[in-house]
């Protein structure tokens, strides 16, 4: 059974994936549900997940199929996606190509490989203490509250401050790994087409 801050964090982190999938769509082209295009290249947020009391979500992006256009290509192109994330800051848990058949009208079968990275956050890694208390203590008494999320879970400020701080963290990790992803793909391309 989750605890209540799982869930409050899962539904904050949820927040703030949302609010970074608006953030990329604006900024890129956007696309159905929790994807956007960039340079010819879909990416896909998933929802996050609370396992083991860990915040766990998934970034993904399409192999540009008219560019790597044979399995062998694809699994070279997945490898090298793969060794280029291996030297990016943060890295992610899992990285696996995923064959994705979709057939959304009952009529066509469009069959796509995807690079999928799987993210892991601890509960408590996705907050400081400090920063909140030091947030806390910076506020004038009396200040309007109104910014701080609301939860009707969350009575006091310092938990108010921290289920903010959830969702900023969340969409800030999540937009730096887009952003490897991105880079990543820009790079091997760049390298097979020379």
């Amino acid at each position: 059974m989750s605890s209540l801050k799982g869930l409050l964090f899962s539904q904050f982190a949820n927040d703030g994936l949302n609010d970074l999938i608006a953030e990329m769509q604006s900024k890129y082209q956007p696309k159905k549900g929790r994807r956007f295009n960039h340079n010819k290249i879909t990416y896909e947020v998933s929802r996050p997940a609370l396992k083991d009391n860990q915040i766990e979500f998934e970034i993904s992006s399409k192999i540009p199929e008219d560019e790597v256009d044979d399995s062998n290509k694809m699994q070279v192109y997945f490898e090298e996606i793969k060794k280029n994330l291996a030297n990016s800051g943060v890295k992610p848990e899992s990285v696996e190509m995923e064959n994705i058949v979709w057939d959304s009208k009952k009529e066509t079968e469009k069959e796509r490989d995807y690079v999928k990275l799987v993210y892991k956050y601890p509960l408590d890694e996705l907050f400081d203490t400090q920063e909140v208390m030091k947030t806390y203590e910076e506020k004038p008494s009396g200040e309007d509250l109104e910014n701080l999320p609301k939860a009707s879970s969350a009575f006091t400020t310092q938990g108010k401050l921290v289920l903010q701080s959830v969702r900023h963290n969340i969409q800030s990790r999540g937009r730096e790994h887009i952003e490897q992803l991105i880079g990543a793909n820009d790079s091997v391309r760049a390298s097979i087409s020379n």
